[in-house]
């Protein structure tokens, strides 16, 4: 088969028509108050576009490698995570003060213990233990724990401002900074040394690449790169279409307007979970590790930044300094974490640890 007909039956493929119906979903629900049986269309099409848009970066990671394939979908889910959360910001006015720093908070914890505790989990029950590289996953824990203090810990703390925001010059800082720290990660992770962030055998030996002669064709994996785009952007908009649903039944329950944020963080980040699991399946936890703490790093190291942007025009205060609860379990994170990459083997109990934490982030979140 040539190279046209091989990108001619691709596009008939269920992972091509279903982005663009979630798409065409967005399209028509944008700004409209939608009934229960148009909510219940739109999350049958943002489930779609999370599994298209899973298959898609898995197209993409067998042809670039690790570990490109990994930063590829996390960069691209956090840019427009990052676009979701300026457009509700702009049209929400002071009420969506803290939407920033609880959208990526969430996401920081669905990523670090979530994500995490989910893969060491599916690896260890495959291989009984799951293997991966200390030194780039220490790397990438700490780069995020830094990320996390200086964006999300010390505004709490500093004195410029009333209340737990950062002044323009301290918000400048924190932007800069994080933007900074972020690219010389993904110089690290992708040039210098790359070797690290490799998945590894059981014996601790970096897996042999795939054999050129079954890697995806240029035509396919463009392909591949144009519907991730779009399924990404459908899982965003269709999520955000079902959000006053959500807010409405979180509203009805007597929950914290907190658990919106949280819902919505799942929905955005289902993708890379899923992404995970199946690569923690084929015994790469590297890239399922890979993929939980480049998401948290791109999610704080690209929001802030451009928040910081933001805020030259958006009216009302940015708070984001978290408070106690939440920075007792961004200690209790860190820690664990870092305990779980040292000696670079994880079995069924950190995996646990990691979920209890997660399911202890999301009972504070429905019952502060």
């Amino acid at each position: 088969m040539n190279a046209s007909a091989t990108v001619r039956a691709l596009v008939t493929q269920w992972t091509v028509a279903v982005p663009v119906i979630a798409a065409l979903a967005l399209v028509l629900s944008w700004g409209r108050t939608l009934s229960p049986f148009a909510v219940a269309v739109v999350a049958l099409c943002l489930a779609g576009a999370v599994l298209a848009a899973v298959h898609h970066a898995e197209v993409i990671a067998h042809r670039v490698g690790d570990p490109y394939g990994s930063l590829i979908l996390a960069v691209a889910v956090t840019v427009i995570e990052v676009a979701l959360i300026v457009t509700l910001m702009v049209d929400g006015g002071p009420e969506t003060s803290t939407l920033a720093r609880d959208t990526v908070f969430a996401a920081v914890m669905i990523t670090c213990n979530g994500i995490v505790g989910l893969s060491l989990m599916v690896g260890a029950v495959r291989s009984r233990v799951a293997v991966f590289n200390a030194e780039g996953t220490g790397a990438a824990l700490a780069t995020v724990t830094t990320l996390a203090t200086l964006s999300l810990v010390l505004p709490t703390f500093t004195i410029g401002k009333p209340g737990p925001e950062f002044s323009p010059a301290q918000l400048g800082f924190a932007a800069v900074a994080s933007l900074l720290l972020y690219g010389l990660f993904v110089a690290v992770q992708t040039v210098r040394h790359r070797e690290y962030f490799l998945p590894l055998t059981q014996d601790g030996r970096p897996r042999e690449e795939a054999d050129p002669a079954a890697l995806p064709g240029r035509g396919a994996t463009t392909l591949s790169v144009v519907m991730l785009l779009v399924a990404l952007v459908a899982v965003v908009g269709d999520a955000k279409a079902v959000s006053p649903t959500v807010e409405s039944g979180v509203e009805a329950a007597g929950m914290p307007q907190s658990v919106v944020g949280v819902v919505i963080a799942l929905l955005v980040l289902l993708p890379e979970t899923l992404a995970a699991v199946r690569a923690a399946r084929r015994e790469r936890v590297q890239t399922s590790l890979n993929l939980a703490l480049g998401s948290a790093m791109a999610s704080i190291g690209l929001t802030i930044p451009v928040i910081a942007l933001t805020s030259i025009w958006l009216d009302g205060p940015l708070h984001l300094g978290l408070g106690a609860t939440h920075m007792v379990l961004l200690a209790l994170t860190v820690v664990v974490g870092a305990l779980t990459v040292v000696p670079g083997r994880a079995t069924l109990l950190q995996g646990g640890v990691h979920l209890a934490i997660f399911a202890a982030f999301v009972f504070l979140a429905i019952s502060p």
